[in-house]
């Protein structure tokens, strides 16, 4: 079965069930071939075939599950006892399940679903989509805890008044830089580059002809000036790498040289080698600038101009980790720390992607401010809690607009969306039991609940509207609607988060970023190879879902 499938009979527990016709003795079968080791004196495993009712498989499940694994490996009767045909046992087999397929679809229990919090990834992609904003959700809420290797299973996913209050904190941050308060204060971030990082060879992200370096996605809140600063690699004993020779470095924004520098040669070796503390301020204060910048998410690197292929001239076969000798000054300089620092001197809110999201109309005069904001506010709040808004939805996040508004428009929405991202519509995902039914009753669910299971399984994320609209008109309950859905949502770069979170639990990547080989036993190994290694897993993973391949490609591909 593909991938696809797989996924449609997961999220609506249908398909349909295989019947067989009962072998001509079963009973016979497994007098011949079984009880002489699996009955009531012998006791054989804990298995007793003896006295088992074969007329009503069901009344013994438990033993007949462990009946059937048998049968599908071979493994009995065991080599050198007498074994029926291939026949009889697929037709003995195929009975068996059949007929205990048949007792569970008579009496389905889907489990129940119980409160689940947004983990952090659920919470970083929900405000992605919602609000058209990458946060670093790191900084804002501790990790979750795991279950089996997986943070999103709800059991664990507890709360606190100290958790609550970290996702309070979080939604007054995450609005204040989707709308663009002018009253954000400057604050520096730092991008860090691993120690066993080589910067040897040109960066996926940065223009070509160049070496090393980093590149990394800002979200620059405002319009106005921030400072870029480099922090260059030194050694044990503080002293800054790879200056022998003169070096250029660049900073990017959005692939544009902003600042180049050319560093190295026997001046800045000289400062280095005498004092490195003063050697590093020196070269500090000369790789920082400060730069108008509008607001938004951008690209931003720094780098090094690649001067030639040659290889070093002290070695007859380097290492491919440039970082493996911690003593060692000669070399390349490397890159440490990217930092970026604002905004100074706002100038303004700027056209960001937020912006664009969240205000769907501008409203001109005071008249016109109240309905346009309720139809921002309903909007952002249907997308967020995921189903249609009520009056009675409404109604408190108005009050908090009203309460914003004394300051200004973008400021009552500000904090409107405040309090749609700390509410409990938003954080957990909950379903209502229909009324009438009774207790330990299965039910099928509403097409709205359908859309946040199919969302949250496939993308870690909300329902876009052609979901929800799809949801709401009832259109989920349609098989060919539901197999569309799911292969448009496949097909989504959103999907990605199939193999970038349940994939990478799956299989444990996560983990890599922890593992260090003995640099004396694997004195190759760097943070490039393990970021190829977690890459070149993801790859064929996302192969198997985005290529409709069998699922069996994960067991016996090369």
């Amino acid at each position: 079965m593909d991938i696809k499938g797989i996924i449609v009979i997961t999220l609506t527990l249908g398909g349909g069930l295989l019947h067989a016709a009962p072998p001509a003795e079963p009973r016979a079968l497994l007098d011949q071939y079984c009880v002489d080791c699996h009955n009531q004196q012998l006791k054989t495993a804990g298995l007793m075939l003896d006295k088992a009712d074969v007329s009503n498989i069901p009344a013994n499940a438990e033993i007949w599950e462990k009946v059937i694994g048998k049968l599908r490996s071979g493994a009995m009767p065991p080599p050198g006892n007498p074994r029926p045909d291939k026949a009889e046992v697929a037709s003995l087999r195929s009975y068996l399940e059949a007929s205990l397929d048949k007792a569970a679809a008579a009496k389905l229990n889907p489990g129940r679903f119980i409160l689940h919090r947004l983990n952090r990834t659920e919470y970083a992609n929900s405000i992605r989509d919602l609000l058209s904003l990458d946060v670093d959700v790191s900084t804002l809420l501790p990790p979750d805890d795991e279950s089996y290797g997986f943070d999103n299973i709800a059991d664990v996913l507890g709360i606190s008044p100290a958790l609550l209050e970290q996702y309070v904190n979080a939604s007054q941050k995450i609005s204040r830089l989707a709308v663009g308060d002018m009253t954000i204060g400057p604050v520096a971030q730092t991008y860090r580059t691993r120690p066993d990082f080589s910067q040897d060879q040109q960066i996926e992200g940065l223009p070509l002809g160049t070496r090393g370096g980093l590149v990394v996605r800002h979200n620059f809140p405002l319009d106005g000036e921030y400072v870029l600063k480099v922090v260059l690699a030194r050694n044990t004993v503080d002293v800054t790498r790879g200056l022998e020779e003169p070096h250029e470095i660049e900073i990017l924004v959005d692939g544009a040289s902003v600042f180049h520098a050319t560093i190295g040669g026997k001046e800045d070796t000289d400062v280095v080698t005498k004092n490195p503390t003063e050697g590093r301020n020196m070269l500090e204060a000369r790789l920082q600038v400060r730069t108008p910048i509008k607001a938004g998410p951008r690209s931003v690197g720094v780098t090094f101009v690649k001067k030639d292929d040659a290889e070093f001239d002290y070695i007859l076969q380097p290492f491919l980790r440039t970082t493996l000798d911690p003593v060692n000054e000669a070399g390349l300089p490397h890159v440490e720390n990217f930092i970026v620092a604002g905004p100074y001197s706002p100038t303004g809110p700027g056209e960001t992607p937020s912006r664009k999201q969240i205000f769907s109309c501008h409203p001109t005069k005071a008249a016109d401010e109240l309905p346009c904001a309720k139809t921002i506010l309903s909007t952002l709040a249907r997308r967020a809690y995921r189903r249609p808004v009520t009056d009675a939805d409404l109604q408190p996040v108005l009050a908090f607009y009203q309460e914003g508004r004394k300051t200004s428009f973008d400021a009552g929405i500000e904090r409107a969306l405040r309090l749609i991202l700390s509410s409990p519509q938003f954080v957990f995902r909950f379903e209502h039991d229909p009324a009438g039914v009774a207790t330990g009753s299965t039910y099928r669910i509403s097409d709205v609940e359908l859309a946040s299971r199919i969302s949250f399984f496939l993308w870690s994320s909300i329902p876009d509207d052609e979901l929800l609209n799809a949801a709401i008109q009832g259109k989920l309950k349609d098989p060919a609607t539901l197999d569309r859905q799911v292969k448009r949502m496949l097909a989504d770069p959103r999907s990605e988060s199939l193999v970038t979170d349940f994939a990478s639990q799956w299989l444990f990547l996560r983990n890599l970023r922890s593992v260090s080989p003995d640099p004396q036993s694997f004195p190759d190994f760097d943070d490039n190879l393990r970021q190829s290694m977690r890459r070149e897993t993801e790859l064929f993973f996302g192969s198997i879902v985005h290529e409709d391949h069998n699922l069996l490609d994960l067991l016996n591909a090369d």
